[in-house]
């Protein structure tokens, strides 16, 4: 292996989640969230391995992403891109049969110029702004929507018609969701009076649908559950007392691990600086194990002598500074650790576990950051 370090993706883990998951939204489709590289896991990986596990609908940030994804899909898997789209990658999305999230006028009108162009429809998801007032068409550009989308049904496809919710995973939230839930509901009526009636009418992503089973509709945007982890403690909390969902054992597994290996094995005697200036005193003699990572491949420099990793099973503390490609371990309480030993950085080795929660907490990110920066250069594979 020519990288310092490498991604596993667990299909059993994948597998088992997505059941899970299905399970709970019933006969809704299962839009598998990607944007982000897949929240880290690498799109290329990703794509085959969820439809191996029957997921067939996933969602791109943007058309760099949508065209990675037409790469490595099975021909019946849809793709919609759910941000941003240049107007002048209209062209391209429409003619790759790519549907688009459409949250202001200008990009339906758009879309409808370029379909009309191609004699083809363009496949659209409508989005209102109900309250998180990030992307959405205004209530007082509702009206003109409905009538471009009534004018050219030709040249249209209202495959979604959809919203997000601004913290659904919080109770702190709890008004402004229902808020939101309530006057999506009421444009949906406003929609069907008119005739306009989308294929699927979608609002919940993973925190919604469990925590909010009304908010679940036709389609659920799963993203972080589908890896394995929970939206935050409250909609695990939640999930632990809730009665439709008992479970005694947590049903979400993370599908990631990352892993290194000991490049060498160094002595440092008692009394003497480890690494970088002066930030670590050596207060015996010690044997410290170099990791061959740095905050060049996304292991933070945050972690300076506060990380860990495992190394046999055991816990092996980060001492010193995190450089740019390589950092210290104390491997003095692992006896035979040598060059060449698995380091495990985010994952399981024997009875201990490294969780991307720990991991975040140390480095003072949530869940989605940490994943979603790991970079693109690491080797990722499945087993």
């Amino acid at each position: 292996m020519l990288s310092s370090s490498w991604i596993e993706l667990d299909q059993a883990a994948l597998t088992k989640n997505i059941r899970y998951l299905k399970k709970r939204i019933g006969t809704a489709v299962f839009l598998s969230v990607i944007k982000g590289n897949a929240y880290g896991h690498g799109i290329e990986q990703f794509i085959p391995m969820a439809e191996s596990a029957g997921i067939g609908h996933f969602g791109v940030y943007d058309a760099q992403e949508a065209y990675r994804a037409l790469q490595v899909k099975a021909e019946n898997t849809h793709i919609v891109i759910m941000g941003m789209l240049d107007e002048d990658q209209m062209d391209w999305v429409i003619q790759s049969d790519v549907a688009f999230v459409v949250f202001t006028l200008d990009r339906l009108k758009a879309a409808i110029a370029e379909a009309k162009k191609q004699k083809k429809k363009a496949l659209i998801h409508l989005e209102p702004e109900t309250g998180m007032y990030r992307t959405g068409i205004e209530e007082c550009e509702i009206p003109e929507a409905m009538d471009l989308i009534k004018k050219n049904g030709r040249y249209l496809k209202l495959e979604g018609f959809c919203t997000h919710y601004a913290g659904a995973e919080s109770i702190a939230n709890y008004l402004r969701t229902q808020n939101q839930y309530q006057l999506f509901e009421r444009l949906k009526k406003d929609f069907r009076r008119k005739g306009i009636t989308p294929q699927y009418y979608h609002s919940a992503c993973s925190a919604a649908a469990l925590i909010y089973p009304y908010t679940i509709m036709d389609m659920v945007r799963f993203g972080i559950a589908q890896y394995g982890y929970w939206p935050s403690m409250e909609v695990k909390m939640n999930n632990l007392l809730s009665e439709q969902a008992k479970f005694t054992r947590d049903p979400l597994k993370a599908v990631l691990s990352w892993k290194s290996r000991i490049m060498s094995i160094k002595s440092v005697p008692k009394g003497n600086f480890v690494n970088y200036g002066t930030t670590y005193l050596s207060t015996k003699n010690m044997c410290l194990a170099t990791i061959p990572i740095g905050y060049h491949q996304g292991y933070s420099k945050s972690l300076s002598n506060s990380g860990y990793v495992l190394i046999k099973g055991r816990k092996a503390e980060v001492v010193g500074s995190i450089n740019m490609n390589m950092f210290m371990v104390d491997v003095s309480n692992i006896p035979g650790a040598k060059a060449g030993d698995e380091v495990v950085l985010i994952g399981k080795q024997g009875d201990l576990n490294i969780t991307v929660s720990s991991f975040a907490e140390l480095t003072k990110m949530v869940n989605y950051e940490l994943l979603a920066r790991l970079p693109y250069q690491i080797p990722r594979t499945k087993v």
